[in-house]
């Protein structure tokens, strides 16, 4: 039965619907490739599938509109696909759990991928319907776009022709975006040595924090659960003597990490749990107001030999966690309140043999993006570890002269009353890729309002996406 078959517009929340139906969290693209596939067969569109799943559809003007400009509609297919810990969902084979309540949609104990599936499901309507006014559309779906804009990097536009770009991946509403920053993936690796040592297991878990896209919400300050496990380790290693055996935190780059949790070997639970339950309060005063529900648990979980993390490489790991930067680095000096630099450690794991840390680097200024990352290299080597970078995207830059842009400030403050805002943002777009391949090409990006994207908390405005839909419309028949 459809969750979402009330809610209007109807074919915009039927598309989201069957695209939630279908598991595509990033690298798991091809099922939801191949829909978008069929799709155009069964509609008699042009399209075209490339080997790493990105999907271009063309529909061509609608009578009146031939003699138009061509618009591209962009949009990513792949979502962050986040649980709950204690959900039995496997996204990577089942679709999401939706639930509608009053103005929102989210997706029950997950992330909903609001970002970017609603890009897709307002192109798949306007590809479906025959009775709308628009010029030839060309609607691009990328893949794996929050794990490094892979799709956008490598796409082949030469079968496009459209000089304009209207980007569907943005989440406030009444904000027009026209620049964004670049960024780069970095994972960090240290080596380790392992010794069997007697004593009790525990489990030291922080968690209960917020989290939040590591782009659009870094600049609030919110704790990053995998920095503060580094501090721990080192603030209670001076009372307690801890062998590390297993640590995991975060699930994607680009999502500030909610919980991190870490099994010791120790010799005295007591101290320990004076320790973290210290530790636990600093935390509370610290983040009163930025991450209110923070703890810092302690378990035992059972007493005897294991092969444990040794004492020297322990002490390490903590160290070098705890001395990576991270969170805003840099304000940016031309446009108030935007973050020019910043990165996110949003994945720790540890094998047998090391422990491998996840960054996000994002600037405005690619000089001051590569300084970071060279910091990161330097620090980490500097431990006896190595480090790996990847995804590399370039920034958008702002376009003084953007045709598009004031058709559609005059186009949207005719249809609500008031101006949009026009903004820069600290996350990455795809538009970078797009202007590198197409210099000419004139980009805004726009989308309805959701919240907490990226977590478990994700929703989306039910009456946003209707007004964003009506806008697209507009636009369409007037820029």
């Amino acid at each position: 039965m459809s969750i979402l078959g009330h809610l209007e517009p109807t074919n915009v929340f039927r598309f989201f619907e069957e695209i939630c139906s279908i598991p595509h969290g990033s690298r798991n693209m091809e099922k939801i490739s191949n829909y978008l596939v069929n799709f155009a067969k069964e509609r008699n569109l042009e399209y075209y599938q490339d080997e790493i799943k990105n999907v271009i559809i063309i529909k061509e003007a609608t009578v009146g509109y031939e003699h138009k400009e061509p618009i591209m509609l962009q949009g990513h297919m792949d979502m962050v696909a986040v649980k709950k810990p204690e959900s039995n969902i496997d996204m990577t084979t089942e679709g999401l759990r939706l639930k509608v309540d009053g103005d929102i949609i989210y997706a029950e104990d997950t992330s909903l991928g609001g970002d970017d599936g609603i890009a897709v499901a307002y192109e798949l309507a306007l590809l479906d319907a025959d009775n709308l006014s628009h010029p030839r559309i060309e609607c691009i779906f990328t893949v794996d776009e929050e794990v490094g804009l892979n799709g956008a990097a490598a796409i082949d536009l030469s079968v496009c022709k459209a000089k304009r770009m209207l980007n569907l991946d943005s989440e406030e509403e009444g904000i027009f975006l026209t620049g964004c920053a670049g960024g780069m993936r970095v994972d960090c690796a240290l080596p380790l040595k392992r010794e069997m040592i007697d004593g009790a297991l525990c489990e030291v878990h922080i968690g209960g924090l917020a989290g939040g896209h590591s782009g659009a919400e870094i600049h609030k300050g919110r704790a990053n659960s995998n920095t503060l496990m580094g501090r721990f380790l080192v603030h209670a290693g001076k009372k307690v003597d801890m062998n590390i055996v297993t640590m995991e935190g975060g699930l994607a780059d680009n999502a500030i990490p909610r919980e991190t949790k870490m099994e010791v070997v120790v010799s005295d639970v007591e101290a320990l749990t004076a320790q973290a339950d210290a530790f636990d309060k600093i935390l509370k005063t610290e983040y009163a107001t930025k991450d209110s529900d923070i703890f810092v648990k302690i378990k035992v979980k059972e007493v005897g030999s294991f092969e444990a993390v040794t004492k020297e490489d322990s002490e390490k790991t903590g160290k070098l966690i705890f001395l990576l930067p991270g969170g805003v680095q840099a304000m940016s000096g031309d446009v108030e309140g935007l973050v020019e630099t910043s990165l996110n450690m949003g994945q720790l794991s540890m094998k047998k043999e090391q422990i491998n840390l996840g960054f996000s680097v994002r600037s405005s200024i690619e000089s001051a993006k590569y300084m970071l990352v060279e910091k990161l290299y330097a620090l980490t080597e500097s431990f006896g570890g190595s480090c790996k970078s990847a995804g590399d995207y370039p920034g958008w830059a702002y376009r003084v002269d953007s045709p598009l842009r004031d058709s559609m400030v005059k186009i949207y403050t005719e249809m609500f009353g008031k101006a949009p805002k026009i903004e820069a943002i600290h996350a990455g777009l795809e538009c970078g890729f797009f202007l590198g391949k197409i210099p000419e090409l004139d980009c805004v990006s726009i989308g309805p309002e959701m919240k907490d994207i990226h977590t478990t908390e994700e929703t989306m405005s039910i009456s946003s996406v209707k007004r964003t839909w009506e806008f697209i419309l507009k636009v369409l028949e007037e820029a």
